[in-house]
């Protein structure tokens, strides 16, 4: 979308309630599916991509929310280093691939290269072309090795953009969320569209599509989202052993060392008893 385009409505916002009953529900299936991962030894990736403040991050939040980190880890990488800036461009991505029994979840991936590094003159175009030209192909290799690939694009539109820009510059807990380059994105909007629409040309794949998640609303698009992971992965529940808590058994005596011998945090939560 571009600035000169009709300026897009935004929805009602999805009921708070209604919106947190679904996310529970959805996060236990997500539960489930980390059980199955882990049973069959498969691998999944999922890339988030979008624009800065399009509800990225927020939505890979509430997908790791209750799952076990061994399983399913977040990878978000910073800047390339001088060395990594000589090297194939996907090799800095392959060690955090996923091995048997894990997902791991891409907070930005190796499209950084048809995004913002387009657009900033971070890569020469030959770079890019080339970029372009290997990505489909990589792709094709990671799936033909049996590593499932799921591609979300947020989208969001460019007030709705600088509204969350102004929220997080205001709230001294979200500020570190604001950088010079996302603000640059703002001056940059048509530059950013057309590069997403030659990055979707090239990279939407039978194999490997992209799927778009309208993000006016976050609510909306973080059950969208889930949803659809949760559909598109062919999970089954799987049966878990039978546990029981063990009976403890009587005391053989030990003495714990008293308390005032151990280094304990301050009480803080007690200070607050009598400000009420």
């Amino acid at each position: 979308m571009t600035t000169s385009e009709v300026k897009r409505k935004k929805p009602k916002r999805f009921p708070k309630k209604l919106y947190e009953a679904e996310l529970l529900r959805l996060q236990g299936e997500l539960v489930q599916m980390q059980e199955w991962v882990k049973a069959t030894g498969a691998r999944l990736v999922v890339i988030f991509e979008g624009r800065d403040a399009a509800g990225k991050g927020g939505a890979i939040q509430r997908v790791v929310e209750n799952l076990n980190p061994r399983v399913a880890r977040i990878v978000a990488l910073p800047a390339p280093t001088e060395r990594e800036r000589t090297q194939w461009y996907f090799q800095r991505y392959v060690p955090h691939l996923p091995a048997a029994g894990e997902i791991v979840l891409l907070d930005r991936s190796w499209y950084n290269r048809a995004g913002v590094e387009r657009v900033m003159d971070f890569c020469t175009p030959q770079e890019y072309d080339r970029f372009l030209r290997q990505c489909p192909t990589f792709e094709d290799m990671l799936i033909e090795d049996g590593i499932m690939l799921r591609k979300y694009w947020f989208s969001v539109s460019p007030d709705e953009q600088e509204r969350r820009f102004r929220e997080r510059l205001e709230n001294p807990l979200k500020r570190w969320k604001l950088s010079p380059m996302d603000l640059e994105s703002i001056s940059r909007w048509d530059e950013y569209s057309k590069a997403k629409d030659d990055m979707l040309a090239a990279t939407d794949t039978e194999i490997a599509p992209w799927t778009i998640v309208e993000s006016e609303d976050k609510r909306r698009s973080r059950l969208n989202m889930i949803a659809h992971l949760l559909d598109t992965v062919p999970w089954s529940p799987i049966e878990l052993p039978a546990l029981e808590i063990p009976v403890r058994p009587p005391g053989d005596g030990y003495v714990r060392p008293p308390r005032e011998v151990a280094r304990a945090v301050p009480d803080h939560a007690a200070t607050l008893l009598g400000k009420d």
